[in-house]
């Protein structure tokens, strides 16, 4: 296996893209936890460099990793060999289509995704003003909040698979279940939505407390990946009473201001996990190694991570696993 970060991979790379090539980039910048090391960094201008990529890539035996903004991710101290495909400018476009149907490109910030087609008079994705995820994120995690997932909204996704060719998915075959999507080895470049028709007004109140819910009730403005684990559910948690949220065990195992060196989890919500200054990748782990044991222990609840560990190959780590 070739490293990505080898200087004549990424010289190769930059003859076959219109984008920029970046290398021994620090991965930081890419994530809201502003946590990762160096890796070789290709920033698409347009949709045709993620499969001339991904062809190079196959070509030198190089993984990669697709990467939107890094709200649901923790990525590695030593940094990456995979190549990384930062998913933004050049794939944020936003299309009408008629009817409440709408294109949205992979690398729109969700929020933005959220405020523009709710001004224009659309629900369906207003429900994701305050989460700061990227739509090609959201679409390959089946991201979800206030009761809503992307699953309930799209009609079409536009993928390209590791050989670089892409097409054009119907709803019928993403095989969408709780926070995943199935698109594994596959980029995300675009969905298509179905949205339903509101008095902006209306919507534009909804959209003003769900923001409002997420500045008081969560570190808004702290680095963190948003929710640490998935809410456990199935036979593994069948308890009627007490507490059942991720959020809600961890702090009833007394866990609130808990820091494992400069990670913390989080004074205002229990199941995020904050990095106070100077966290590591290691520190967060270690934090979520604590919280899953002390609530297992405390409760007989087995905690499942939401946010992705990622592997220097580009790899997920075991989210049961500590």
């Amino acid at each position: 296996m070739t490293d990505a970060r080898d200087p004549a991979f990424a010289a190769a790379l930059r003859t076959r893209v219109r984008g920029t090539v970046k290398e021994q980039e620090g991965l930081a910048r890419y994530s809201t936890y502003r946590i990762g090391g160096p890796a070789t960094v290709l920033l698409p201008e347009v949709a045709e460099d993620v499969a001339r990529a991904l062809v190079v890539a196959a070509g030198a035996g190089v993984p990669w990793f697709a990467l939107g903004l890094g709200s649901n991710l923790l990525l590695p101290d030593e940094g990456m060999t995979a190549l990384v495909i930062r998913l933004g400018k050049g794939l944020d476009g936003l299309e009408p289509l008629g009817g409440g149907r709408f294109r949205v490109g992979a690398g729109l910030p969700q929020p933005l995704a959220a405020r523009r087609t709710s001004e224009a008079g659309w629900r369906g994705l207003h429900r994701f003003v305050g989460v700061p995820g990227s739509v090609g994120g959201g679409v390959y995690m089946n991201a979800g909040c206030h009761g809503g997932e992307w699953a309930e909204v799209v009609t079409h996704v536009t993928v390209v698979d590791a050989t670089g060719h892409d097409r054009v998915l119907p709803r019928a075959e993403v095989p969408f279940r709780y926070r995943a999507s199935g698109l594994q080895d596959q980029v995300v470049l675009d969905t298509t939505v179905q949205l339903v028709a509101e008095e902006p007004a209306v919507i534009q109140a909804e959209v003003a407390e769900l923001y409002r819910w997420r500045q008081e009730g969560t570190p808004f403005n702290q680095p963190c990946c948003g929710s640490v684990f998935k809410n456990p559910g199935g036979p593994s948690w069948q308890k009627t009473d007490g507490p059942r949220t991720a959020g809600q065990l961890i702090e009833a195992a007394e866990l609130k201001g808990t820091r494992v060196g400069a990670a913390e989890v989080s004074p205002m919500h229990a199941n995020y996990f904050v990095n106070t200054g100077g966290a590591t990748a290691a520190d967060v782990r270690g934090l979520i190694a604590l919280a899953r044991r002390t609530v297992r222990e405390r409760f007989g609840a087995a905690l499942e991570t939401e946010v992705k560990v990622v592997r220097p190959d580009g790899s997920f780590a075991d989210s049961t696993q500590d």
